[in-house]
């Protein structure tokens, strides 16, 4: 993000204003924090016309109904250990 933002030419005050976030909350973006908000992470994406990219990365990697499929199969046991 941040190479796009330099090639974009703004500061990271600019930038963080654009999208909303104080300029901390853009470093720790900048860095890769996990604990920033997805919202923010979005109007970033958004404002570099980079959705697409965000888009694959939100992309389940299972369907609703292969979930549904896999907790409705009956789950193997194993046998139990008796002592002969």
């Amino acid at each position: 993000m941040r190479l796009a933002r330099l090639a974009r030419d703004e500061t990271m005050a600019t930038f963080s204003q654009r999208i909303g976030v104080s300029v901390p909350t853009l470093r720790a973006m900048e860095r890769g924090s996990q604990t920033v908000a997805i919202k923010h992470w979005a109007n970033a994406f958004w404002a570099l016309d980079r959705l697409a990219d965000l888009a694959a990365v939100l992309e389940p990697k299972e369907s609703v109904l292969d979930l549904a499929r896999r907790a409705q199969r009956p789950h193997r046991q194993r046998a139990s250990r008796r002592q002969a």
